[in-house]
């Protein structure tokens, strides 16, 4: 009975976030698709970022922002699966690349919803980075969470304890100074910012949990006994090695 309760609770929980996150998510593109303009919080925001920053931290977000765009998002989202997958050869390589196609999903999704609303950046007079297409949600905001989130569930189940946490403590740091980068260098609105991180929660809510039986799965193998023929690190197979990276 405390089995069927725990497994409903694993349904239950990831289900009520990913709604949550939809929501207030769906919410927020509502008001900001019937606005004619920013408010006053968003220009607010905007202009003191604008108007309060040296060159230097300009440099320093442009490094910053580099990590939500281009490659960087794929190779922590494989690097993640690879972790999740127990670190075997067979196994590993298995969730990375179904890691990596989720987090080609969540792109693909927020491609058409940016599109869809077709909201205005801020003027190009303000930039300190180059930036084209339309402005809602942030395409790199929600990369790196998304990339983040992804590399930081594969660290908590190959590293359960304190050092997982830690680990991925910081690739949520990463996650939210590419958010606040995209802010500081004039080329979104902080609300842009504020949807990508949504879009990212609600993604990983709903995909998360569907990963996490697959690698069960892989790292359990096919009778229970793991991939450890196929383990990089020479592992003799058989032994249930695999599944010792599952929280």
């Amino acid at each position: 009975m405390d089995g069927g309760r725990t497994r409903r609770r694993r349904v239950l929980v990831p289900t009520v976030l990913a709604a949550a996150f939809a929501l207030a998510f769906g919410v927020l593109a509502w008001v900001v698709a019937g606005r004619a303009g920013p408010d006053g919080l968003d220009s607010g925001l905007h202009r003191w970022a604008v108007e309060h920053r040296p060159g230097a931290s300009v440099d320093a977000a442009r490094a910053v922002t580099a990590v939500g765009t281009g490659p960087y998002p794929y190779l922590a989202a494989v690097l993640g699966g690879w972790l999740a997958g127990g670190r075997t050869v067979r196994g590993g390589l298995r969730v990375a690349v179904v890691a990596g196609v989720a987090l080609l999903g969540g792109q693909s999704l927020r491609t058409l919803l940016v599109v869809s609303l077709h909201r205005a950046r801020p003027p190009a007079a303000d930039f300190a980075a180059h930036a084209t297409s339309y402005s809602f949600p942030s395409g790199h905001t929600a990369s790196s969470a998304m990339a983040a989130g992804l590399l930081g569930w594969g660290l908590l189940r190959a590293w359960p304890g304190a050092r997982g946490r830690l680990l991925a403590a910081l690739c949520a740091a990463v996650a939210l100074a590419v958010g606040g980068s995209r802010v500081w260098l004039g080329v979104h609105w902080p609300t842009d910012v504020l949807g990508g991180w949504l879009f990212a929660g609600f993604w990983l809510s709903a995909v998360l949990p569907v990963l996490g039986r697959y690698a069960d799965r892989v790292t359990a193998g096919p009778r229970g006994g793991g991939d450890g023929g196929d383990r990089g690190d020479g592992g003799d197979g058989g032994d249930g090695e695999g599944q010792i990276f599952t929280p």
